[in-house]
């Protein structure tokens, strides 16, 4: 059996969770949710994630604390979405080394993003 890829979403949004953890389940993925960088910090340095999902409107999460808390021996790739209106924070994500795109379009392309990033290999 193929080693099953992990997902992690960092996100504080009960409802928006429920969304990507269920969409995940239903495609038989698996996400794993934390609401902060400090709580993910020890699943992130288990090498055992394909890629971070992560929400850039956490009030207690930063895209820099992120990168600062994933092994640098092991890349993983990090999709980081948040408001269209929040322009500055979009591009702080981005020059740090994520793929940014608005709520929206995270929310509507979500069984692709998924598939893409922990469909089997």
């Amino acid at each position: 059996m193929p080693h099953t890829k992990i997902g992690l979403l960092i996100s504080p949004d009960l409802f928006f969770t429920s969304k990507v953890t269920g969409t995940a389940g239903a495609l038989g993925l698996r996400v794993e949710a934390f609401d902060d960088v400090a709580t993910a910090a020890a699943r992130l340095a288990s090498g055992e994630l394909a890629c971070v999902l992560f929400d850039l409107g956490a009030p207690q999460a930063s895209i820099t604390d992120l990168f600062a808390a994933m092994p640098a021996s092991a890349p993983i790739s990090v999709i980081a979405f948040g408001s269209h209106v929040n322009v500055e924070l979009l591009e702080t994500a981005q020059a740090a080394g994520a793929e940014v795109m608005p709520r929206s379009q995270f929310a509507s392309t979500l069984p692709d993003i998924l598939k893409r990033h922990l469909g089997a290999s």
